[in-house]
Parts: C-alpha cells; sequence; structure tokens
C-alpha cells in the first residue's frame, strides 16, 4: 500500500481481522455465543482487540503474534501507527492500552504484573500491567480468585510454589474465591495475586504489555517452564512483583467496582466502568443504545459491542455492527461518527489514560 492508501484507512472507523492468540491454558468455547466461533475448547483463548502489543509466546513461529490486521489488507496496526500516527493518536506518542476478550475452560496460573517501576527496572518498558475485567458471561460455578485469604509471608508462598509441583492445589489454597457473573467489574492493580478462574468470558483492558509473573509449576496439564514463571528473571527478582499486604476482605473491596452513570437520555444511558479514580492507566465506559443514536465523541479509543445490533455511521460512511464486532477510532476521526440502531446496543468504550506515562 502506498501512504494515500494509509491516510485513506486513518481517516475512518478501523475493523480488523480475527486475532486469537495462543496460550498454554485451554478455553474459548464461550467464543461461540459472542465471536460466532465454533463452540470448542483449544489453545487459542484469546482475541487480541485492536492491539499494536507483540505476544510474548516463548516459541512463537509468528513474528507479529498478537499484531492486529487491519480487515482485508496486508497492514498491521503497529505500523499504520507509525506512518499515521497523528492521525490515529493525536498529539500521543503511543495507545497505551491493550484490549483483549478471552475465555477460560480451566484455572489460570496463580500469577501477578509488574507495575511501571518494576517494569523499566527489568523489562525497559514504560508500562506494567494494570488490568481490568467485565464479566461478559460464564458456565456455571464461574470464579476468579483475588488477593491472599489470609495473610501470608514471602516464606509462606514460597513454600507453596514449591508445593505446587506435586500438589496443583497448593498456591489456590492461599486465595480469595470469588463467584462472577455477568456484568461483573473488576479492576486488577499491579502487584495484586489474582488468577482468572474456571468459566468466565472477559473482556480484559490492561496496559500494553504481555508481562505475567506465574510461579506457579502447573498450568493444568501443562508444566510451565522458567521462563514461563518469571520472564528470564530470577525467582527472587520475578517475587517482587507480589504484594503480600492485599489479602481478606480488603482484596475484593479494592477490585470490585460498581458501574456510575455518567449520563442518561431517553435513548442513551452512559456508565463508567473504570475511571480515573480507580486508575491512570486507562478508562472503560459503557453505553447503551436503545431506539437512538451515540455520538462517538472520544478517540482514540477502542469499542466492541457486546449486545445487540445497529451501525456506525456519518454522511459518507456506513458500517452494520453487531454483537462480538470492535473498532479502533481515529484521533481525526473523533465526533464525526455515530451508533445507531432501531433497537438495543451495548458498546463498550475503551480509552489510553488522559496524560502519558
Amino acid at each position: 500500500m502506498n501512504q494515500n492508501d494509509y491516510k485513506k484507512l486513518a481517516e475512518n472507523p478501523i475493523f480488523f481481522e480475527r486475532n486469537r492468540v495462543f496460550r498454554v491454558y485451554q478455553g474459548g468455547k464461550l467464543f461461540h455465543d459472542f465471536f460466532g466461533d465454533e463452540a470448542v475448547d483449544g489453545n487459542y483463548p484469546e482475541e487480541w482487540i485492536a492491539s499494536d502489543v507483540k505476544a510474548l509466546n516463548q516459541n512463537s513461529s509468528d513474528p507479529r503474534e498478537g499484531v492486529s490486521r487491519i480487515r482485508g489488507t496486508d497492514v498491521y496496526f503497529d505500523d499504520l501507527m507509525k506512518a499515521e500516527r497523528a492521525s490515529l493518536l493525536g498529539d500521543r506518542e503511543s495507545f497505551g492500552i491493550l484490549v483483549k476478550a478471552l475465555d477460560s475452560a480451566i484455572r489460570l496460573p496463580i500469577q501477578a504484573h509488574p507495575d511501571k517501576a518494576f517494569s523499566q527496572k527489568h523489562f525497559s518498558s514504560d508500562y506494567g500491567k494494570a488490568e481490568s475485567w467485565l464479566i461478559l458471561a460464564t458456565r456455571e460455578n464461574a470464579r476468579i480468585y483475588f488477593g491472599y485469604k489470609n495473610e501470608v509471608t514471602e516464606e509462606e508462598f514460597l513454600s507453596a510454589i514449591e508445593r505446587s509441583e506435586t500438589d496443583k492445589g497448593a498456591m489456590e489454597e492461599l486465595l480469595n474465591e470469588v463467584p462472577v457473573h455477568k456484568g461483573d467489574v473488576f479492576f486488577v492493580p499491579a502487584k495484586v495475586v489474582h488468577a482468572i478462574g474456571y468459566g468466565c468470558l472477559i473482556l480484559e483492558i490492561q496496559e500494553p504489555t504481555d508481562f505475567t509473573v506465574q510461579p506457579e509449576a502447573w498450568c493444568g496439564d501443562y508444566h510451565l517452564s522458567d521462563y514461563e514463571k518469571y520472564l528470564g528473571l530470577s525467582q527472587e527478582t520475578a517475587l517482587k512483583c507480589f504484594d503480600y499486604t492485599i489479602y481478606g476482605d480488603k482484596a475484593e473491596q479494592l477490585g470490585r467496582k460498581t458501574p456510575r452513570i455518567l449520563s442518561q437520555t431517553d435513548s442513551v444511558t452512559s456508565e463508567a466502568l473504570i475511571s480515573t479514580e480507580d486508575t491512570p492507566c486507562f478508562s472503560v465506559n459503557r453505553h447503551r443504545v436503545q431506539n437512538g443514536s451515540l455520538c462517538l465523541k472520544q478517540a482514540p479509543s477502542v469499542y466492541i459491542v457486546t449486545e445487540g445490533e445497529g451501525c456506525i455511521k456519518n454522511e459518507n460512511y456506513r458500517q452494520n455492527l453487531k454483537k462480538g464486532d470492535y473498532f479502533f477510532l481515529p484521533y481525526a476521526a473523533k465526533g464525526l461518527f455515530r451508533i445507531e440502531t432501531s433497537g438495543q446496543l451495548e458498546l463498550i468504550e475503551c480509552l489510553p489514560p488522559q496524560k502519558e506515562v
């Protein structure tokens, strides 16, 4: 494609080819009702949405795994970002978030993520991995794990890590088990011990890295390598990602969030799911449109249709939308497009930090 083609792509909402990413855990069956995929579990349980981030898969043969490709082209999103940065991002240097949909058929390994200071020191990255979860659907008895159940010392945690080689429940026993339901919202700060449990279809908005420290020996029947556990760091260094002070009732109180209404009319209700009061890393809003229209005033942004159908349009453009569709709205398109529906449509809006890191 030439420069004019790139420029044209950057003027309108950007849609992408599907982008399922390999993980060592099993899942993906619940993508059937959301994306229309085959209702089977496998090792591609994550869809990376409007992503310019590469997945850290140790044995991947795909040098662009995790990076989204623009629908109907051979253009990758990170390349378009470089070519048309101002049109896509305004005066930002980077987009600053990563959005995923994931479905867990098993409990994921007990884990934590680095904060910005740790990432800068050990990974030469300006981003840690604070994240948020919106539960889109569940299987029966779905759950997550969040914070320690009781006060835990580093020595007790190390002992549980060692025991996890032969006892797959050794680390799980230390954590709060939290049943979850469709619509639940959680914020997961960096350094909080956690794990997505069995049966959760989640929309995850996070800082744009794939940094996960997961010292547990097993992920289901898969034995994690040292690299998969510690990302090339020593165990002693990597375990500094875990905050041992977050336990008991205060852990769930820290994580669980209640949607807050931002505005409401006869046809549109807008709510903040994650706001700048929760984190400076990103914001997440939900818009429910009924027999009406919504002007998309914030960009750059990622939008995901989580219920219903409608279209996105302006005077010269129209694209139909249904559940599971997603797109990136460039900075240059801010305020120029609107969502319309003659029925009901639910739209999640994912926004980067107000101030860059």
